[in-house]
């Protein structure tokens, strides 16, 4: 074991710099990293040395694969409390960079889901690279797609952050710098070119990355991206199937091949988070919501079971219950998505 800090920060001439490190795990985050870099960003908030923030990973293997899925479960088998601590942590940064008055740049090199999504997705300048796969695929261990997924998904063209939330797809750079998740593409051996350009013009990273950006190549999704507004447009998961099962084309059938292995009540529970999300007026209220709700999902028979299957036994057969979606009521859901008395709820800094 190393005593190298999990999340490495400091000043570099005029950028505030965090570089996740804890590159074994792919810089999975646990409360701990997200503390470091809650105190990093405060700091710098109102420091006139600091003006901007850059935030990229040690290491080949990816940007963030998530939250630490393992802690989480372990606690959400007791009484929740670490996990709710984490989430608490966790959002209120999300919160605090979505917010903050300086730039942000992010450098998504390699993998990023979950909680990876959730500090970079804030960023104003969001950097993909050939090696970048983007994917929140919490509905297929039970859980949703947090970290600010009920407030960006539904803001995304069409349905695609209903399709991305609920079958967990994969998605390169090209398509995700055509839907916007990402601003920019810049090739990964042109990003340590990139860093000195933004340490050199740190006030403007937009104007660095508009100029050194390059192309990704054509959208693979974009001949989809019809379907995907047509039949992920229902406010219902079964009238979602059935759209599918109706529309009978090859993309279609894989798509609702792809469906039938998630957890039903993570079907559920995403797209009326993402359909709630887009009402919502601030990302604050965002993520009170998703507080109270994760705190409560951890604790269900899906999340335990999913991550069983996914993380520890490896097995890849998860047996969910309800294991139909006509077993999941409207009733569970109200239960899941209640907000929480005043002196439990999530907070802003």
């Amino acid at each position: 074991m190393t005593d190298q800090p999990e999340v490495l920060t400091r000043i570099d001439g005029a950028v505030g710099r965090i570089t996740l490190n804890r590159p074994r795990a792919i810089h999975a985050l646990n409360r701990a990293m997200c503390e470091t870099m809650i105190s990093a960003l405060l700091a710098w908030r109102d420091d006139p040395a600091v003006a901007s923030v850059l935030i990229d990973h040690a290491g080949e293997r990816g940007f963030c694969a998530g939250g630490d899925i393992r802690m989480i479960a372990e606690s959400g088998a007791g009484d929740a409390s670490e996990a709710k601590a984490f989430f608490q942590a966790e959002y209120r940064l999300n919160h605090l960079m979505f917010e903050y008055p300086k730039p942000i740049t992010a450098i998504v090199d390699g993998i990023v889901m979950g909680g990876g999504v959730g500090i970079s997705e804030p960023a104003d300048v969001r950097i993909a690279t050939e090696r970048t796969t983007y994917a929140m695929p919490e509905t297929g261990i039970g859980l949703f797609p947090d970290v600010g997924g009920g407030w960006f998904l539904p803001r995304l063209p069409g349905q695609t952050g209903v399709w991305l939330a609920l079958t967990g797809a994969r998605l390169k750079a090209a398509d995700t710098v055509a839907l916007g998740i990402h601003t920019h593409y810049v090739a990964s051996d042109a990003t340590t070119a990139l860093t000195q350009e933004l340490l050199a013009a740190p006030a403007d990273p937009k104007a660095v990355a508009d100029r050194v950006s390059g192309d990704p190549g054509s959208s693979p999704l974009a001949p989809h991206r019809e379907a995907i507004d047509r039949l992920f447009a229902p406010d219902t998961v079964e009238a979602i199937f059935a759209a599918l099962e109706a529309d009978g084309s090859e993309w279609a059938s894989k798509q609702l091949e792809i469906l039938k292995t998630k957890s039903p009540q993570s079907l559920k529970v995403s797209l009326r988070q993402i359909r709630t999300g887009a009402t919502l007026a601030t990302f604050a209220d965002d993520m009170a919501m998703e507080y109270a709700l994760g705190g409560r999902v951890v604790r269900t028979h899906d999340f335990q079971e999913g991550v069983r299957a996914v993380i520890v036994d490896k097995d890849n057969a998860p047996k969910w219950s309800p294991d139909t979606l006509e077993g999941v009521s409207d009733a569970l859901l109200d239960e899941l998505f209640a907000p929480l008395p005043p002196p439990e709820a999530w907070t802003p800094l």
